[in-house]
């Protein structure tokens, strides 16, 4: 039983940190400007936050997913039926 609730922990961490951001649809596309453009210092200020805040997600998603897998081992513990 501890190693299927490692698993699900595990897949639900990778789920979220994986899943916020990829399926996430941005106000305006993000693909990289043709060659003929050029990128200003705007663009450049707000990939980064973009990016800075994608980080930021994935890290407190998985710090999140990691604390609930621990609270929650002693009541797996507990409630063993034995499988």
């Amino acid at each position: 039983m501890l190693k299927k609730a490692g698993f699900v922990t595990a897949a639900t961490a990778a789920l979220l940190m994986v899943g916020g951001t990829a399926f996430a649809a941005p106000a305006e596309t993000s693909a990289p400007k043709s060659a003929t453009e050029d990128i200003t210092f705007d663009d450049a200020y707000y990939q980064f936050i973009d990016g800075g805040a994608a980080l930021g997600y994935g890290a407190a998603s998985l710090v999140a997913g990691a604390y609930t897998g621990i609270a929650r081992t002693p009541w797996l513990i507990l409630s063993h039926d034995g499988d």
